[in-house]
């Protein structure tokens, strides 16, 4: 059951400020607060000074739906629920399909709203804006505001923007969970929101390091891909303790992991949302093993099938890549055969130069989850039809039809994935606020996908 996140008060609503005034409008914010709160009658407020995070956000969705009147909560990029509110509101608006997700048409008729009412010289704010006292989105505000919650620290979101060049505009803001335990004092999140071109935004990349508090701990949470060449990427990534990743967003899985594992080889510390979502089917996998009679059957593997999310493989990969590197296989081939089911086939030779094959399949699925690439199921059995180590894992929402029936003659253990309602993106990431530094497992595992993703460069 999902964890209920404390409620969350705004004590300063988005205000505009120069860039020169960020740290001063902050201050400001504290001792305001500060005071009122010696008074008795609320709560005194205070920053947190717990680390840094800084998000770039390359999807304008947000930011136009605050823009617009849509979206109240910060402009930290997290997809939860008061997004998916938000989204579902301003499609009713347009007569839309209410899907709650922001489709391609979806954000153009957003770009075409928001051009007229800001490109056009005649208006500054949403009519009504400023006097509107209900916001769809408040409907899903519960899980979203996790980070803030559970993480109370400095968020630095960064928005490029299309378009002309025009400089920088600079938002603050701060919220505050308001915590049971401690009804005296509100320790809060204080929220910096810079949008602009990407050049613009690489032109104040010194101002944006100097905005990353001192000594503590810094996460740069870099949505969509990676990009080496881009300088501002580059400073923040050097001075961050962790780079955020989520995989699931990746438009090319299999060229942007071979950047991921560039950037690790450099000895950038990584951490992808994504490969947490797998630990469930990791966790089921090994257990299937653990009983002594079938530990020495796990040789034996030499078929492996994998089903996920017709669209991006990168779950899979990441699991073929972590299953090889635990049983020692190295990859040898790697086919991409397409079709309607997207089918990747890759050879491995065991330490006992046994064959291995591999199959993955993009499923095309009518109502796809809100994580691109899901993995639906996974089976692992041997053309030793003696050896008892067939084993069957699927998803609780899909079942295992397709695994199932080409069990043959071989009796496979089944076992279903349960729903885990921890992997919504902002929980993963609240989570991984919490740790820093190296993942052995997961670069283990990625420098065995990387060799396979190599291959069909090779080919």
């Amino acid at each position: 059951m999902a964890t209920q996140s404390p409620p969350v008060v705004s004590i300063q609503p988005p205000k505009d400020v120069s860039l020169s005034e960020i740290e001063a409008e902050l201050r400001q914010i504290w001792q305001s607060y500060g005071a009122t709160g010696e008074n008795g009658d609320i709560p005194s407020a205070v920053r947190a000074t717990t680390f840094t995070l800084v998000i770039y956000e390359p999807e304008e969705t947000q930011l136009m739906l605050a823009a617009l009147g849509y979206y109240s909560g910060p402009i930290d990029g997290i997809a939860g629920p008061r997004m998916f509110s938000a989204v579902k509101a301003v499609q009713k608006a347009y007569g839309l399909p209410r899907t709650g997700r922001a489709d391609e048409y979806t954000k153009q008729k957003l770009r075409e709203d928001y051009n007229t009412k800001f490109h056009n010289g005649k208006s500054t704010s949403p009519e009504g804006t400023e006097a509107r006292t209900y916001w769809a989105d408040i409907e899903g505000s519960g899980i979203a505001d996790a980070i803030a919650a559970s993480n109370p620290c400095r968020i630095i979101a960064l928005c490029p923007t299309t378009g002309e060049d025009q400089g920088v505009t600079v938002q603050v803001s701060a919220s505050c969970p308001i915590q049971k335990q401690s009804q005296s004092t509100l320790v809060c999140c204080e929220y910096i929101t810079i949008s602009g071109t990407a050049s613009a935004l690489e032109r104040i990349g010194g101002l944006i390091s100097e905005l990353m508090i001192g000594e503590l701990p810094k996460f740069l949470w870099w949505k969509g891909t990676p990009e080496p060449s881009y300088g501002l990427f580059q400073r923040l990534a050097d001075l961050s303790n962790s780079l955020i990743i989520d995989s699931s967003a990746f438009r090319d899985s299999e060229g942007d992991f071979l950047r991921i594992h560039s950037l690790m080889s450099q000895g950038t510390p990584i951490a992808d949302l994504n490969w947490r979502r797998l630990a469930p089917w990791q966790e089921l996998t090994a257990e299937a093993f653990d009983p002594p009679e079938r530990r020495a059957a796990i040789k034996e593997v030499d078929k492996v099938t994998i089903d996920y999310e017709k669209g991006n493989p990168a779950q899979a990969l990441m699991f073929l890549g972590w299953l090889a590197s635990r049983l020692k296989w190295r990859p040898v081939s790697y086919q991409k055969e397409g079709g309607d089911y997207d089918i990747i086939r890759v050879q491995f030779t065991s330490a006992e130069q046994r064959p291995i094959e591999a199959e993955l399949a993009g499923i095309p699925v009518a109502d796809a989850g809100e994580i691109a690439g899901d993995l639906i199921s996974l089976r692992l059995s041997s053309t030793n039809l003696g050896a008892d180590c067939c084993t069957v894992l699927c998803s609780e929402t899909t079942g295992c039809m397709r695994m199932e029936a080409g069990g043959g003659a071989q009796s496979c253990r089944i076992q279903q994935v349960s729903p885990m309602f921890d992997q919504k993106t902002e929980l993963l990431l609240s989570k991984q606020l919490q740790r820093w530094g190296r993942e052995i497992l997961y670069e283990e595992s990625m420098a065995v996908t990387e060799q396979i993703l190599k291959l069909k460069v090779k080919a």
